[in-house]
């Protein structure tokens, strides 16, 4: 009975390896994302948004330090044929880790009241010493994750994904009275859950014992672009990133950021969910088809999937972010919803172009990369000053959006151009997806401007879109654009 089961159920799973590897862990965090929706609701009610502000200035200061706590060495792991060689380059970047912990720890006890008057958030001098830790945990399980990448156990990084989600919402909910301080130490709790499991699948591996002191220098020489290139590189394409919420922190206050903060929160569950998961199996199956000489045809297939698979979504927020915010999480976070009707078009190109940017990776252009990246700080940099000259947080982030729809754009076609395709390959599938989500969204386009419609007629309307996106994605499923 039990194997008649699975021989049904099989019948359902893509028969390719890579589509196969990316179903294992979209089903598997498929849970994740669906019990961060469910707590989301609860959490904006029981925090303020001056809570998720603080978070969020946390978490940025975090995801710099992350970016070259090991410097980028765990991007390596996955290319090398021998896995003793892949071995040593995790140890390495697992003793780089730690080394940054310990410098974190001193720089916060010296410096943690002078971070703080800088960032213009006193409260953070109490919870900075946080950091150490956070790095040690985030650092490590990055590092055994793209270990299991590298051996597909794809299955097992589903898992400890939803044991971070439980554990970090278990924690936010029993810590709300301390407000701010709750959901960082959530977010810490988080991190350590699944770290143990996914060390202990990879270390008990052979190659592990045959790791030496003379294996970890020649890795570290072999792999020197990394450092050099990617470190730097992943340095300014997450202050890119993160800098623009410190600096509207620093000038709008922790209520706005607060309100952008839940507003990224929500939307990059979508890219974490389908993004991240397509992109650590791209990373898992590109080298090996750009050794065949497939990269090609790799690259195209998969960016005109995530082109139709990311903008039915994109257009249903843009079109009712504020209402649905306000209907989620409460009226006092409606405004989080216009900050996310901006920043849709953003997140989408990035939706995108993320997971296919670690074509850099796989053909060793880390010069490239760094260039990309560069753009991308410099252009978001001036995108944000920009912004603010207008004194308004809904203008600054509409400039940030219009600069970064242009920056993923241009690394689109720049992809393109490293796997040997043309612009083309962008353009046609961006074309053919604009025409069919606008045909699943037509009942809320017909209703918001041709009927005027009462509340009742709304509500059905964007019940009727959600039908034919569902459509939309099942024609997807079958393999059809």
């Amino acid at each position: 009975m039990i194997e008649r089961l699975k021989l049904f159920i099989q019948k359902f799973l893509p028969k390719n390896s890579f589509m196969r590897g990316v179903s294992v862990l979209v089903g598997g965090t498929t849970g994740e994302q669906i019990l961060l929706v469910i707590a989301a609701p609860i959490l904006t009610r029981i925090y303020a948004p001056e809570d998720f502000g603080l978070l969020a200035i946390y978490v940025s200061l975090l995801a710099l330090l992350n970016v070259i706590s090991s410097l980028r060495y765990q991007l390596a792991i996955p290319l090398p044929k021998d896995e003793v060689e892949a071995a040593n380059i995790a140890i390495l970047g697992l003793l780089l880790v730690i080394l940054t912990s310990i410098i974190t720890g001193l720089l916060v006890l010296v410096f943690s009241d002078v971070i703080a008057e800088l960032l213009g958030v006193p409260s953070l001098t109490y919870i900075l010493w946080l950091l150490p830790i956070s790095v040690l945990l985030s650092g490590t399980y990055t590092i055994f994750n793209y270990w299991a990448i590298r051996t597909k156990l794809f299955s097992a990084i589903a898992s400890t994904k939803f044991a971070q989600t439980i554990a970090l919402i278990v924690t936010q909910f029993t810590a709300f009275k301390l407000g701010g301080i709750g959901l960082i130490v959530g977010q810490i709790v988080g991190h350590s859950f699944g770290t143990a499991r996914l060390a202990q699948l990879s270390l008990r591996m052979s190659a592990f014992k045959h790791v030496s002191r003379d294996g970890i220098f020649k890795v570290a020489k072999r792999y020197r672009q990394f450092p050099l290139f990617s470190t730097w590189g992943g340095f300014i394409d997450t202050a890119s990133l993160k800098i623009p919420t410190i600096v509207i922190f620093s000038m709008f206050g922790p209520i706005v950021a607060g309100l952008l903060s839940l507003a990224e929160r929500v939307l990059q569950m979508p890219i974490s969910l389908i993004g991240g998961s397509v992109g650590q199996v791209f990373l898992s199956s590109a080298p090996e088809a750009n050794r065949e000489g497939k990269l090609k045809v790799f690259v195209e297939k998969i960016s005109s999937k995530l082109i139709h698979i990311g903008l039915p979504p994109a257009f249903l927020i843009f079109l009712t972010g504020p209402e649905l915010f306000s209907i989620i999480f409460g009226e006092n976070w409606r405004q989080a919803g216009e900050f996310a009707k901006w920043i849709t078009p953003w997140l989408y190109f990035q939706f995108i172009s993320s997971p296919l940017s670690t074509i850099f990776v796989v053909t060793e252009k880390m010069g490239q990369s760094l260039t990309w990246q560069t753009i991308l700080f410099l252009t978001n940099l001036i995108a944000v000053l920009v912004g603010i000259s207008f004194g308004d947080a809904t203008k600054t982030i509409m400039t940030l959006s219009v600069a970064n729809v242009g920056c993923y754009l241009a690394l689109l076609i720049w992809v393109a151009h490293l796997s040997k395709n043309s612009s083309y390959i962008i353009l046609k599938p961006m074309l053919s997806a604009f025409l069919l989500s606008i045909i699943c969204v037509s009942p809320l386009l017909l209703s918001a401007f041709l009927l005027k419609s009462s509340p009742i007629i709304s509500t059905l309307s964007f019940l009727a879109s959600l039908l034919l996106i569902f459509v939309r994605y099942y024609i997807l499923a079958l393999g059809r654009s």
